[in-house]
């Protein structure tokens, strides 16, 4: 699952890891990220510490056989992460979702745990550009979840994704227990707390967000990679 950060991503990931077939991982490549683009996040030094910092080694991984014995291997990327050798070619034989956010809405959340974003925070180029190579490999436009649309509805949409990921709808996606996972990565404690107290998915996003102008051109700069996703998004129902 492709996906930017605040983008009900780790919800995404609770409600994958509620099915009884199903193991997560929790970006993976994200310490390889720390290492090579020296990007001063929160907790970067335990990340580092706590992961598989090499590219190679963490798609070997990840290529291999699932944990567990279990059918299904959720993945969560966040799209902005790859930047080093390991590119989509190096992904064959997995299937390939999309999770967006409108922009300003991401970008306002994002704002709320970091004092400062920037476009290469985001990741909508490198979604867009994996998107594209996915869609030109199978012919058709892979699985679009928008958060939006999964809030207002949950199940319909969550039974849609899995249709077309080729796998049974588990009713058990829906709820899940509150806390921490032991697939959790070690920077849940700075990111998580929202997800950590959650047992479902939340309301439907309603009202306007309103951002400074510096955070309302960032917006207007990712809206088009956005857009080009969103066109293909599953609808609920």
């Amino acid at each position: 699952m492709w996906s930017g950060p605040r983008n009900l991503s780790t919800a995404m990931m609770r409600s994958f890891g509620n099915r009884s077939d199903t193991f997560v991982s929790d970006e993976p490549f994200y310490g390889a990220y720390l290492r090579d683009s020296g990007a001063p996040h929160p907790m970067r030094e335990e990340v580092m510490a706590a992961m598989d910092c090499g590219w190679e080694s963490v798609a070997r991984t990840l290529s291999g056989p699932c944990p567990g014995g279990q059918a299904i291997w959720y993945q969560k990327h966040m799209s902005h992460h790859m930047i080093g050798p390991v590119g989509f070619d190096d992904l064959a034989g997995f299937t390939h979702a999309f999770l967006i956010r409108e922009p300003a809405r991401m970008i306002a959340s994002y704002l709320r745990a970091r004092e400062s974003a920037a476009f290469e925070d985001l990741g909508l180029d490198r979604q867009a550009d994996i998107f594209a190579r996915e869609a030109d490999r199978l012919g058709r436009a892979p699985p679009v979840v928008d958060a939006a649309d999964l809030l207002s509805a949950p199940e319909p949409v969550l039974a849609s994704l899995c249709g077309a990921l080729g796998i049974p709808y588990d009713a058990a996606m829906l709820a899940w227990p509150a806390g921490r996972r032991s697939t959790d990565g070690i920077w849940a404690s700075h990111w998580y707390a929202g997800v950590d107290a959650s047992t479902g998915f939340g309301p439907p996003e309603t009202g306007s967000v309103t951002l400074d102008s510096a955070a309302a051109r960032l917006a207007d700069r990712c809206r088009p990679y956005y857009e080009r996703l969103a066109a293909h998004r599953l609808r609920p129902g």
